[in-house]
C-alpha cells in the first residue's frame, strides 16, 4: 500500500493509517500522542510545539511506511 504522508496531515489521520507509526513519533520526542488535543494538530504544528524538525521526522515516517 502506497502512503503519501504530508506535514499537513493531522496526528489523528496519521495514526488512523497505521498506529505503529506512534513508535517513530515517540522516538523523535513526541510523547503526547495519546493527548486528545494532539489528534487535531497537523504533524507540522506538533513538531513546532515540541521543537522537532518536521522534515527530518517526515523522512523517518516515510521510511517507516516504505519498509512495511
Amino acid at each position: 500500500m502506497a502512503v503519501n504522508i504530508t506535514k499537513e496531515m493531522t496526528m489523528g489521520e496519521l495514526l488512523s493509517i497505521d498506529r505503529g507509526v506512534a513508535v517513530v513519533l515517540m522516538n523523535a520526542g513526541m510523547h503526547c500522542i495519546g493527548c486528545p488535543s494532539s489528534i487535531g494538530e497537523s504533524l507540522e504544528e506538533a513538531c513546532m510545539v515540541h521543537g522537532i524538525e518536521v522534515d527530518e521526522l517526515l523522512k523517518n515516517i516515510n521510511e517507516y511506511f516504505a519498509n512495511k
